[in-house]
């Protein structure tokens, strides 16, 4: 995916002599959680629509310079990594420069968001599975050969989470054999997040809790 194909250019940047009142007028219209501002043809940064809201409205934008955030993307970048620029700067637009770090315009995302909807992780049918396991225990390559030595195709995964010494790997694959695949997940250590119908383990440990509690209370 080329980046190209997704700059935005419908607004006009704004710059450090514009007032606060302008700025906050275009966030009225809009529904960006940041804008782009520059100084003599140079990008330096975002404004918040958050502390715009707080700033002075008849001051110019240069006197609150310091809260410019100085994020932005390549042109060259993948879509992936807009992604996590996205999330990390808490923000729905995204300055993007050339390298020449001259401003080009903007991504959406909604547009990056899309791109990842196309991807077969989530396009294509198959069964969602949560392993856990600890942070120097766990292996891709592991995982991906469990999956394939029970003729199942994996469509995708990744690190959903990491507390302390644990790690939760999401996996996507086609859900031919689900159950031997977990059971074979569970005899590598792999302790299994997610619930399945098809889990032959849960569900002799539901009968075995419900016929426990029946034994409890005669």
């Amino acid at each position: 995916m080329s980046l190209e194909n997704y700059i935005i250019n419908d607004i006009q940047i704004c710059n450090l002599n514009d007032k606060v009142k302008d700025l906050q007028e275009i966030f009225n219209e809009l529904t960006y959680s940041h804008l782009p501002v520059e100084n003599n043809g140079v990008y330096l940064g975002c404004f918040s629509e958050t502390d715009i809201r707080c700033f002075d409205s008849e001051k110019t934008l240069a006197e609150y310079q310091y809260t410019l955030s100085g994020f932005f993307a390549r042109e060259t970048d993948h879509w992936l990594e807009t992604l996590q620029n996205f999330a990390q700067n808490q923000s729905n637009i995204l300055p993007v420069l050339s390298p020449e770090n001259e401003y080009l315009g903007y991504l959406e995302l909604y547009d990056i968001l899309n791109q990842f909807n196309e991807t077969s992780f989530l396009n294509e049918p198959g069964g969602i599975i949560v392993l856990e396991k600890g942070v120097r225990e766990y292996s891709f390559s592991e995982i991906g050969q469990i999956i394939e030595s029970h003729n199942a195709a994996l469509l995708g995964m990744f690190v959903s989470l990491k507390d302390n010494d644990l790690t939760q790997i999401t996996i996507k694959l086609s859900s031919t054999g689900i159950n031997e695949i977990l059971q074979t997940f569970r005899r590598y250590g792999y302790n299994v997040i997610s619930e399945h119908q098809e889990d032959s383990f849960s569900q002799n440990l539901q009968d075995r809790s419900k016929y426990l509690d029946k034994y409890l209370n005669m």
